[in-house]
């Protein structure tokens, strides 16, 4: 399927792309649009936040189906995002469609990877919901068939390009806080909290603090079940149908470099004292915090934490004063389009051959990152990254 060569410059690239009816490439003679389609499955994880509507207004791109085996869910989204065909199976869709574009939609993430392995296969590019598959293991299958096919994978972590998130990394390079020292996250720790917390929400969280720090090199964490350390015959599964997960409190501390300490907590009886979910980064000089949403907002504050009379909180805000009225909206709608940034970003790498800042390694990261806190609250130790075993701590099935 038109193998990517091992070595390619980038004008090899555009040459060899050149050659191929679905890539856009700069200076095509060929204005042909690329063909996109849609994947979900109304009433077992429906669309994510807007993955139906990705495409809807973009120049250069033609909606040609969606694929719902719901009837009145397929109807209904082809026909507001302006389909020209829908289908019941999105099998016969990409043999009938061969679509360039795919946007695997639904929340549940027990279908992301068998999808996305037999788009790539079928020659498209494919966008996914997050959390990007259910264990490393099968993200690391699906990113082997994008690179033997050379197409590209993009992950719905849409934060990690919203405005705040944009305006508070550059903040932290110029030294708004001086030097990076911590970043704590939480999650919501609503009725999900603990490890389905850790794994629909928390992954998000995860994506940001590499976008900062890095690769995390280990982990330790304890996974509690009211007040236990929980073990594989805890696991269960839940509504988005994320892979296993288990306990009711997660505690988990990763390790980058230079020192860097990032934590990820997650308990329900601490909701009302943590605040709105997002992450905090401490620095030597300040904090700064990204107060997470489908549009984040971020605050920094510089100096002292208190004083004798008691704590200070002198906050700033970062980036758009009002982001969600300065947001992209989706055309048509007036909704905000969160998504506008990282499928534009996706497009532009499809054309140019490199990695979206939303890519499918970053995605998979996110994944091994929360299975490596299982794998450490299981042996009792910190473990290592990346993780040595790629299937699931909790077991298979």
């Amino acid at each position: 399927m038109n193998p990517l060569p091992p070595v390619l410059s980038r004008r090899g690239f555009l040459r060899w792309t050149a050659m191929l009816p679905w890539v856009a490439t700069p200076g095509r003679a060929d204005d042909t649009p690329l063909r996109a389609a849609i994947i979900g499955h109304t009433g077992r994880g429906d669309y994510g936040h807007g993955l139906e509507g990705i495409f809807k207004g973009r120049p250069g791109i033609d909606l040609v189906a969606v694929a719902d085996p719901v009837e009145a869910g397929r109807k209904r989204t082809g026909a507001a995002v302006g389909a020209r065909a829908t289908y019941a199976d999105w099998r016969e869709m990409l043999v009938r469609e061969r679509p360039a574009l795919v946007s695997i939609a639904m929340r549940h993430a027990d279908q992301h990877a068998d999808i996305a392995l037999e788009c790539l296969r079928a020659g498209a590019h494919v966008y996914v919901e997050k959390p990007f598959t259910r264990d490393a293991a099968e993200a690391d299958e699906v990113l082997a068939e994008a690179g033997r096919q050379g197409l590209r994978v993009a992950v719905a972590h849409t934060m990690r390009m919203a405005p705040a998130t944009r305006a508070l990394r550059e903040a932290l390079a110029a030294g708004a806080i001086g030097d990076l020292r911590a970043m704590r996250a939480h999650g919501k720790q609503d009725a999900r909290a603990g490890g389905e917390d850790l794994m629909v929400l928390g992954t998000h969280l995860l994506d940001l603090m590499r976008s900062v720090a890095g690769d995390p090199r280990w982990c330790s964490a304890v996974v509690q079940q009211q007040g236990r350390a929980v073990g594989p015959a805890d696991r269960r599964q839940v509504k988005d149908e994320v892979g296993w997960v288990a306990g009711d409190q997660v505690d988990a501390r990763f390790g980058f470099d230079h020192g860097v300490i990032g934590t990820f907590t997650s308990d329900g009886r601490l909701r009302e004292t943590s605040g709105h979910w997002g992450i905090e980064f401490v620095g030597s000089r300040g904090t700064a915090r990204l107060l997470c949403d489908l549009v984040p907002r971020a605050f920094v504050r510089s100096g002292s934490a208190g004083s004798p009379e008691g704590r200070g909180e002198d906050w700033k805000p970062l980036g758009p004063e009002s982001p969600a009225g300065t947001a992209p909206a989706v055309p048509g709608t007036g909704a905000i389009d969160h998504n506008a940034a990282p499928v534009t970003d996706w497009l532009a790498a499809i054309r140019s051959g490199r990695e979206p800042e939303c890519g499918g390694r970053n995605g998979a990261w996110a994944v091994e990152m929360a299975m490596a806190v299982h794998a450490s609250s299981l042996a009792r130790a910190r473990v290592d990254l990346p993780l040595a075993r790629r299937t699931h701590p909790l077991g298979g099935g």
